[in-house]
């Protein structure tokens, strides 16, 4: 009696809190606004960002500041829906707390290929240092990649990487980087839901997994082919081991031209979804089919561990989208060039 009291209660809490979700008009009132503090000052005055944003001055508040306020509103979130489901919930809070911390990593290592790791301090998440293994003083404080490799001593982090330590005169391999940690924390997500869910639970939260990299795969396929003009081999090694899609058809994939992939993708079950999931760029769709699977989810499915998920990965997706917003204004693009870059694309 209790599970199923506890099973409607999460259900109902997760439905309640993304019916408090940015509405069509606060989007449009966002994509509007000049400045970092306009939007910060929209957000805290006008939607449920209010509570994190209260102490926040919108005139002095930098994108790093409300960058990180906005994700800590997503732990206690989570935190929140925990009460209600500790079996999957506690397990899955760790995946959160990973998916953030590989965030960092990148992070740190984009400032520090870029040549200004100095930069990393402001966009630095105070709230992160509570739950965290890694020592995120020292992450703000890297100027090597040694110094790197020691701020993430005591964690499984170091192994991952300390292979891409970069060679003198050779760039720094940042997807190798970020395929080796992204492998790891999709290893910890399907390891959880082996272990700790059953039945139709455990398929629809491995889909919602395996279609996002089946996504990630594509875009990456295509995004190296026509940016990079990287060959096939080189593009099979930055490939996520996961997913669904057939090896022969990754293979016909990997030999095609970048304009015809997607007609190639068609060919699988995922690729007759995808083709209705309109984009302004390619590395748009991996989130946008991530957006409507879970937005359907959230609303129909009746098992609390793929209803909790489905909202955090929501709410992962809109406060993405409200730092794309802050990024477009800071670079003066109009309002509809900013809307092309978000995947909440249905509030016109």
């Amino acid at each position: 009696m209790l599970s199923s009291l506890a099973s409607n209660a999460i259900l109902s809490k997760a439905r309640a809190m993304y019916g408090k979700r940015l509405t069509k008009e606060n989007y449009r009132e966002l994509l509007n606004c000049k400045s970092v503090g306009e939007v910060a000052g929209y957000l805290k005055s006008r939607t449920a960002y209010n509570k994190v944003l209260a102490g926040i001055n919108e005139n002095e508040v930098h994108r790093g500041q409300l960058e990180g306020k906005l994700r800590q509103k997503l732990f206690e979130d989570y935190a929140s829906l925990c009460r209600y489901e500790l079996s999957v919930g506690e397990h899955f809070a760790d995946y959160l707390l990973e998916h953030s911390e590989i965030e960092q990593i990148l992070h740190s290592l984009m400032y520090l290929g870029a040549g200004n790791p100095e930069e990393y301090l402001f966009s630095l998440p105070a709230f992160l240092n509570r739950h965290t293994r890694i020592d995120l003083y020292a992450l703000a404080h890297v100027k090597t990649y040694d110094d790197l490799l020691n701020a993430l001593s005591h964690t499984p982090y170091r192994k991952l990487i300390e292979p891409f330590r970069p060679i003198p005169g050779i760039p720094m391999n940042y997807t190798g980087i970020e395929n080796a940690l992204y492998t790891y924390l999709y290893k910890s997500a399907f390891a959880i839901i082996d272990q700790y869910t059953r039945g139709e639970a455990a398929r629809q939260l491995r889909e919602m997994f395996q279609v996002y990299i089946d996504l990630i795969n594509v875009s990456r396929i295509v995004r190296l082919k026509a940016v990079y003009q990287e060959g096939p081999d080189f593009i099979r090694s930055t490939l996520l081991p996961f997913g669904t899609i057939h090896p022969h058809l990754l293979d016909e994939m990997l030999d095609a031209e970048p304009e015809d992939v997607l007609n190639i993708l068609a060919k699988a079950p995922i690729g007759k979804r995808c083709q209705k999931i309109a984009h302004t760029y390619i590395d748009q769709v991996p989130d946008r089919m991530k957006y409507l699977t879970c937005r359907h989810d959230i609303r129909f499915s009746t098992h609390p561990s793929v209803v909790m998920l489905s909202y955090i990965f929501l709410a992962q997706i809109e406060i993405q989208d409200i730092i794309n917003i802050v990024e477009g204004i800071r670079y003066q693009l109009a309002p509809e060039e900013i809307q092309k870059l978000l995947t909440v694309a249905d509030f016109s």
